[in-house]
């Protein structure tokens, strides 16, 4: 199964910054020479999308974007469809990220709509899911996990699923600088994966306070294939280390 090293800027970075990142990491990727087992994306703010197409234009990283609506078009003020992230040139759309989930409101079934919307024009999503401090210390991150997960995947055929990447993000891990312990994280992912027939070809990342001193541990877990890098994926030189990192573990 392929690498899959997948950049969140969140609400970082304007335009012309945006666009002097996205260009270093065009360039130090291309000088990686990454194969065709690896795969990487970044995801700038929608402000910046259309920027950072350009800079990643003929180049192996693939433009993302961190949400948008289930419907092609409508009176929804303020949202964004399929359609016209992909007049942009995305390729790919990260759903269900928790700070969507915390902060705005998004319950499983927006998820479910959107991960629907994402399938049905050919966007790789990566649907994100992740249990609480709460939810960890009392032992049942991987109820909620596979709660979340089946919810996403409802309805969703099982031949599908391939086409869809996971995100395991523990919420506490999220930007606080304490990352999962691997063994743990392992026992999660495990636990995502055979929580539903047809998911044992989907791609599972690991997210929350990834680095390169600690990426190595999770690429070497059997159901990690990637990650969803945050505050990282803002650092050209990090980032390209973290993909570096993925080309060297990638099956094949």
């Amino acid at each position: 199964m392929k690498r899959l090293v997948a950049g969140n800027w969140k609400m970082h970075e304007t335009t012309r910054a945006a666009q002097r990142l996205a260009s270093s990491i065009v360039a130090s990727v291309r000088e990686l020479d990454i194969g065709p087992n690896v795969q990487v994306a970044i995801a700038p703010p929608f402000t910046a999308l259309a920027a950072v197409g350009a800079a990643l234009a003929g180049s192996p990283v693939l433009l993302g974007a961190q949400n948008m609506h289930w419907e092609d078009d409508g009176a929804f003020t303020g949202e964004i469809s399929a359609p016209m992230l992909i007049d942009l040139g995305v390729r790919c759309v990260i759903l269900g990220h928790s700070e969507r989930r915390r902060y705005f409101g998004e319950s499983d079934a927006y998820v479910n709509a959107k991960l629907r919307a994402a399938l049905a024009h050919g966007l790789l999503a990566i649907v994100a899911v992740g249990e609480t401090n709460e939810e960890h210390d009392a032992g049942i991150a991987g109820e909620r996990v596979v709660a979340q997960t089946r919810a996403a995947f409802d309805g969703i055929a099982r031949e599908r699923l391939p086409e869809v990447a996971i995100a395991y993000e523990p919420i506490w891990a999220i930007g606080s600088g304490r990352n999962c312990d691997p063994d743990e994280a392992e026992r999660v992912m495990s636990t995502i994966r055979s929580s539903m027939p047809g998911l044992e070809g989907s791609p599972i990342l690991y997210g929350g306070s990834i680095k390169p001193e600690n990426f190595g541990a999770y690429l070497a877990l059997p159901n990690c294939n990637g990650g969803l890098i945050g505050g990282a994926s803002l650092d050209a030189g990090a980032f390209a280390e973290l993909v570096r990192l993925a080309r060297d573990t990638a099956p094949g």
